[in-house]
């Protein structure tokens, strides 16, 4: 594998990962994960799945790829940094009785030998590791020549582009930090795996399905590490102007009508076949 590593000068990665780690940690990010399943089992389909393969969830949250893996009789194995998510889908899959081997690792360092996967998934979790290059490295490694890599990553110009734009002016991300939606274009995922193997980009949407703006807001502001931080670290005037601005970024986006909310958001669908 030729992929480059780099790393920005000056940027601390092992404080920001730090940092993430309590964010994701705060609140209960499986209460909107679970809402998030069936692009993990679009994923799945998207990466052709197959029975006994060994498959290997990155960043995998709650488990939404992770479960549609074992579901499909694959060997699967769950990891994410934040064992607390872990735990989240640990939970669902003894409620299914799904055989699912759980791990706590990070993303840029995964402590599996070269080759050790047929396929490797992660639904809107390795995006928000801080080292891209780093993190394709690790994912290029660990899967078998002729195996598959499959991601979905959120756009810079969907939904969640816009809804970390409006975030973002309110609570600046960590300095020299490159935006986790560069995993949403297509010319970086060329850079990142171009010359690595065979690649299939697809734009897909995923439907936000809530009573209301009013009630997005809330579960996201109680349950969704990044708005939950963002929220607790405004004074009570700036937790009113960063409502405010959802609300209308949620209205303008809701093509549900006036009795409830649904806002398409766009993600893109990755699976390399690697050489």
């Amino acid at each position: 594998m030729t992929t480059t590593t780099t790393t920005a000068p000056g940027t601390d990665f092992g404080a920001i990962k730090q940092k993430q780690q309590a964010t994701w940690a705060s609140g209960d990010f499986a209460v909107i994960g679970t809402t998030l399943q069936i692009v993990g089992e679009t994923l799945a389909e998207a990466a052709d799945v197959r029975a006994g393969e060994r498959v290997l969830d990155v960043a995998a949250g709650n488990g939404n790829a992770t479960l549609a893996a074992a579901r499909r009789f694959a060997q699967v194995t769950s990891t994410d940094y934040v064992p607390e998510l872990l735990k989240k889908g640990a939970a669902r899959a003894a409620a299914e009785g799904l055989e699912v081997t759980f791990r706590t690792a990070d993303a840029e360092q995964l402590p599996f030998e070269d080759s050790s996967f047929d396929v490797a998934l992660s639904t809107y979790g390795v995006m928000f590791a801080p080292d891209a290059p780093r993190c394709a490295a690790e994912l290029l490694r660990v899967v078998r020549r002729g195996g598959r890599i499959g991601l979905a990553s959120w756009t810079p110009q969907g939904f969640l582009g816009d809804l970390f734009k409006v975030v973002g002016s309110f609570v600046p991300p960590p300095a020299g930090l490159k935006s986790p939606m560069q995993w949403g274009d297509e010319a970086r995922i060329e850079e990142l795996f171009g010359g690595e193997g065979t690649i299939r980009m697809a734009r897909r949407i995923f439907n936000f399905r809530y009573q209301s703006a009013e009630h997005w807001v809330q579960v996201f502001r109680d349950y969704y590490g990044p708005t939950h931080k963002a929220f607790a670290a405004l004074d009570e005037a700036g937790k009113a102007k960063m409502h405010r601005a959802l609300i209308e970024l949620l209205e303008k986006n809701n093509v549900g009508g006036p009795s409830s909310l649904v806002v398409p958001a766009e993600y893109l669908e990755v699976v390399v076949t690697v050489d």
